[in-house]
């Protein structure tokens, strides 16, 4: 996009670009989301940012009006598979908090040097500056909607000190962490109530359709589907945790979310914890972009004008959909929660605290690496594919992760014994969020194919790219509307 591509987004408050770019007024010292209900600003006095990091570098503080950092992630990085986009997924999923940037840049196989490079070329800022905008917002959602105290939220926000916090807050938001506290409507009356959130999204979302598609593959005590919430087990780098999803975006004014509450062992892994399930319910996504491209083909068309807003459902965690793809593989979808149901009760580990019907975590690679295939729930060969499968993701031989490159990866999937191109395709557009997977091969996407008018020639599939994946949920969604009807 140019200047004037830029400035038109700006002035026409477009929502769509919440989080592509960024907008940062000299006359103010403040940086915006494109949307933001304030004044548009005089063309001369705007600069325009990849990043939030990149704005608060350059000396801008966030818009108290519009909060710039609560905007949905960019879904650039949904699609791209080279290093930046990775880098981009592995920061957000808290990897430099973790293991700093030498394990970013040997998790993507650049230098540390190389990296920063790339990133502040593309975004201007580096992983540190990113990593640090991400703990700002961090920082800022438990402060206003928990009760802990203010030194406790520096460290679990990643902060390395309490002044190195108080510094940055200060610095993004123009506000003390108290002042912050004092002026927010949504802090939780005690502990126990979790940590309460929005997570925003680009409308519309088809969300009965994503009740439906979770529904029918919640595996008994690690998730739940009641009404319009959904309910799972997260396994996450410093505990588990408990995340409640109401799937009806929020009826509140403002832009559009999904209320969320998320009870974890360590609040260290809350903005982990976000990020996977903006992942799993795949809230980065431009369901415009979507349905322009897809839309415009009359085969799907009517597809997508019966379900605006459909997502492609990605993973929490990617090991467990794997698993689950394994599982599933020649079975209904009904069998194989069943067969999922039955490994998570056996292998996997129960919750210190049970919420409900959520009672233990999905078993993890190393626990079913070392299960006897003839004691699994499925046939012989099906287990024996599992457990080499696990081996490998135990070992580090395949790699799911943020980060992981997905050709790779798809490769190392394909050498597994038992395991063929569907499953590998699943796991490719599940468990690695991969936005242009198209299963051609499944029968529920040549039945909707039938159904629309016959199965398209290889030159109209292409034309689907970078949105095969929900092409692929479209048909699965058609095929299922038409057997109800």
């Amino acid at each position: 996009m140019d200047d004037e591509q830029l400035y038109r987004a700006v002035r026409g408050k477009d929502a769509r670009f919440d989080g592509v770019f960024y907008t940062a007024v000299t006359s103010t010292g403040i940086y915006c989301r494109p949307s933001c209900p304030a004044t548009v600003p005089r063309r001369a006095n705007v600069r325009y940012y990849r990043s939030a990091a990149a704005a608060q570098a350059a000396g801008f503080r966030a818009c108290k009006r519009c909060r710039p950092d609560a905007s949905p992630g960019s879904p650039e990085w949904n699609v791209r598979a080279d290093a930046v986009g990775r880098a981009m997924r592995l920061i957000a999923d808290g990897e430099v908090d973790r293991g700093g940037v030498p394990a970013l840049a040997a998790a993507v196989g650049y230098s540390e040097r190389q990296l920063n490079r790339m990133l502040t070329d593309e975004l201007g800022a580096g992983p540190l500056a990113l990593a640090r905008a991400r703990r700002a917002q961090t920082a800022r959602v438990l402060i206003e909607t928990t009760a802990m105290p203010v030194s406790d939220i520096a460290f679990a926000a990643g902060f390395a000190s309490i002044r190195q916090f108080n510094a940055t807050v200060r610095e993004v938001f123009d506000r003390t962490p108290g002042q912050m506290r004092e002026r927010s409507p949504h802090r939780s009356g005690a502990p126990a109530d979790g940590a309460r959130l929005r997570l925003p999204l680009r409308a519309p979302i088809a969300h009965a359709h994503m009740r439906a598609f979770l529904g029918a593959r919640a595996v008994p005590g690690v998730e739940e589907v009641r009404g319009d919430r959904y309910r799972r087990v997260l396994d996450l780098p410093h505990g588990t945790g408990t995340a409640e999803v109401d799937l009806a975006p929020g009826a509140a004014s403002g832009p559009p979310h999904l209320p969320c509450r998320l009870h974890l062992e360590d609040l260290r892994d809350l903005g982990t914890a976000v990020e996977r399930l903006r992942r799993l319910l795949d809230l980065d996504t431009d369901p415009g972009a979507v349905a322009e491209v897809l839309g415009a083909d009359p085969l799907l068309a009517p597809a997508v004008r019966a379900l605006p807003g459909l997502r492609a459902p990605g993973a929490a965690d990617p090991a467990e959909y794997a698993v689950r793809a394994v599982v599933g593989q020649q079975v209904s979808v009904a069998a194989a929660r069943t067969a999922a149901g039955r490994l998570a009760e056996r292998y996997g580990k129960p919750l210190p605290a049970p919420s409900g019907e959520l009672v233990r975590a999905f078993p993890r690679p190393e626990a079913l690496a070392a299960a006897d295939p003839a004691d699994l729930p499925m046939p012989r060969s099906r287990g024996r594919a599992l457990v080499a499968l696990c081996e490998a993701l135990a070992s580090g031989a395949i790699d799911l992760g943020p980060g992981a490159d997905r050709e790779e990866a798809a490769e190392r999937l394909l050498a597994v014994k038992g395991i063929g191109p569907w499953t590998a395709d699943y796991i490719r557009m599940r468990a690695l969020g991969d936005p242009d997977v198209f299963l051609a091969g499944d029968l529920g996407v040549r039945k909707a194919l039938e159904r629309l008018g016959g199965t398209p020639p290889p030159d109209t599939v292409r034309a689907w790219s970078p949105y095969r994946s929900y092409a692929t949920h479209y048909l699965w969604a058609w095929d299922g509307r038409e057997s109800e009807e």
